[in-house]
């Protein structure tokens, strides 16, 4: 059920955003494009966050796939995912709307997997890297909710993809379910689906990727990245 106060949402038009949108077209929802919200600007976003007055930002914007350009464009990645985020943080504290912030399962070491929220965190990549910036920030701002998704479109866009990893791949149609039920929790939670391999999820969707195999050489990839859901599935059962 959406509340009946306001929500701005960074990031509409995304492959998320866009869903949510679709699905949730309340004139409570606002989805603001970058001509309207820029999040490299702090004063454009209080601009645009003083005008619609909502009670809740949800951040999605910034920057995502292909994962290599974290590695080739460090500085894009930095403004998007940590400067971003960090502005939107600052605004949000100086005027009281609470922060719900999209990370990654990925800034967890991923190498036992299951993850619980209270565990060490440590990227293996640099696009991890910058999810885990920008919680630095939402991390200091107490009125405040981190999402670490494991979630991807549908249908399965993946061509190739990994029999020997361990993840838990969530489609983002499932996490547009559950989202409205969370925007009254703060802290850490992990989000995502069954934990399974990679391929076997694939399958499971009715694709037919083609395998490849983790191994040592594969750096930047964690080999076992799945979290522990007992804290999701004790607050959407109650």
């Amino acid at each position: 059920m959406i509340p009946k106060f306001n929500i701005v949402i960074t990031g509409g038009n995304g492959r998320f955003g866009k869903l949510l949108k679709k699905k949730f077209n309340s004139k409570n929802l606002f989805y603001p494009d970058k001509k309207k919200l820029n999040i490299l600007s702090e004063q454009s976003i209080e601009k645009y966050l003083k005008k619609v007055k909502p009670k809740i930002l949800i951040h999605l914007a910034g920057l995502s796939r292909p994962m290599s350009i974290h590695q080739k464009n460090i500085c894009k990645s930095i403004d998007l995912n940590i400067i971003g985020t960090a502005n939107a943080v600052k605004i949000c504290k100086k005027n009281n709307i609470k922060l719900i912030y999209f990370s990654t399962n990925y800034v967890y070491e991923g190498k036992k997997g299951n993850y619980k929220e209270s565990d060490p965190v440590l990227p293996s990549n640099n696009y991890a890297w910058s999810k885990l910036g920008g919680e630095a920030s939402v991390q200091m701002y107490k009125n405040s909710l981190i999402l670490r998704v494991c979630m991807t479109e549908k249908p399965f866009v993946h061509k190739k993809v990994f029999a020997n990893v361990k993840s838990n791949f969530i489609f983002h149609e499932d996490v547009a379910k559950i989202l409205f039920k969370l925007v009254n929790e703060k802290g850490i939670i992990n989000i995502g689906g069954k934990t399974s391999t990679i391929y076997d999820f694939a399958k499971k969707n009715g694709c037919n990727p083609k395998k490849i195999f983790w191994n040592k050489r594969t750096i930047d990839f964690p080999k076992n990245p799945s979290i522990n859901l007992n804290k999701l599935n004790k607050i959407i059962k109650n």
